[in-house]
C-alpha cells in the first residue's frame, strides 16, 4: 500500500473542459501524481480516452472511471473501477443506489454551491461515499460548509481542482493510502483512508478560466450554466488560501 496523489475532478473536451484527455494525462504526469480522473458532465467518454491512453503507452498511472452526473439534486461525481455505470438513474437516491450496487462510489461535489448545482441540504439525507470539501472554483463559505458537514456526518473529503482549464489540474489534491489498482483506490476512499490537500492556482489560470467560459458561452450563443463572470466582482476571495 502506498500514498498515492490524485486531483479527481477534472473536466475535459469531452464535455465544457478545454483540454483534451490525453493533455490531462500528461499534465498529471508531469506533476507527478498517480491518479488520473477526467470527470466530464454525464459522460465518462473522457475518462475512458484516458484509461485507454495510459494503457497504450504504458505510463504508470492508475485510471478512474468518472463523471460528474447531473440529477435532480444536484451534480455528483462518480467513480468507477473499471467500466462506466451500465445506466445513469438521474433520481439522486437511485444513482447512488445503483452506483453502488456496480461497485463505484458517489461523493457529492461541491454541496453548497448552489450557483453550480450542489445538492445542498439534501447531503444529510444521501449515502455519499464522501464529500467534496474543497474545491478550488467555489467561493470559501461553500467549501467551509462542506467540510462541516463531512465532520458532522463522519464522512471522508476530498479537495479537487475542478479544472476545465490545464493550468488548474492540480491545483488541490488528495492523498489516498491503496494499492496501484482502481479499484484499491476507490476502497481508500470509501473507507476514509484519504487526506484533501486544499490549494488554489494563480490568478492567471483564473483569468484563463474566465477567458474559456466566455469563450465557450459564445460558441453556444446561449447561457444555460452560470458563468464564471459571475465571480470576478468577488476575485479576491480567490486568492490562493
Amino acid at each position: 500500500m502506498r500514498k498515492l496523489r490524485g486531483d479527481l475532478h477534472v473536466h475535459s473536451t469531452m464535455s465544457d473542459g478545454k483540454t483534451s484527455p490525453k493533455e490531462i494525462v500528461l499534465k498529471v504526469l508531469e506533476l507527478g501524481f498517480d491518479i488520473v480522473a477526467v470527470t466530464d458532465h454525464d459522460t465518462f467518454e473522457g475518462s475512458l480516452q484516458a484509461a485507454r491512453y495510459v494503457k497504450s503507452t504504458g505510463y504508470e498511472l492508475i485510471p478512474l472511471i468518472a463523471a460528474e452526473i447531473r440529477t435532480e439534486a444536484g451534480d455528483v461525481l462518480v467513480y468507477c473501477p473499471e467500466k462506466p455505470l451500465s445506466r445513469i438513474p438521474r433520481r439522486l437516491e437511485d444513482l447512488v443506489d445503483h452506483a453502488h450496487e456496480e461497485g463505484c462510489i458517489v461523493v457529492a461535489a461541491h454541496p453548497f454551491d448552489a450557483r453550480r448545482y450542489g445538492v445542498g441540504e439534501r447531503i444529510y439525507d444521501v449515502d455519499f461515499d464522501a464529500i467534496e470539501v474543497f474545491n478550488a472554483n467555489a467561493d470559501p463559505l461553500s467549501n467551509r460548509r462542506a467540510l462541516e458537514a463531512a465532520k458532522s456526518l463522519g464522512k471522508p473529503g476530498l479537495a479537487n481542482s475542478d479544472a476545465h482549464v490545464l493550468d488548474f489540474v492540480g491545483s488541490s489534491f488528495n492523498i489516498i493510502e491503496a494499492d496501484d489498482d482502481p479499484g484499491s483506490v476507490i476502497k481508500a476512499i470509501r473507507d476514509g483512508r484519504v487526506t484533501p490537500v486544499p490549494g488554489r492556482p494563480g490568478p492567471m489560470a483564473y483569468i484563463k478560466a474566465v477567458a474559456w467560459s466566455v469563450e465557450r458561452r459564445l460558441r453556444r450563443g446561449k447561457r444555460d450554466e452560470p458563468s464564471r463572470l459571475d465571480y470576478l466582482e468577488d476575485f479576491q476571495d480567490y486568492a490562493p488560501v
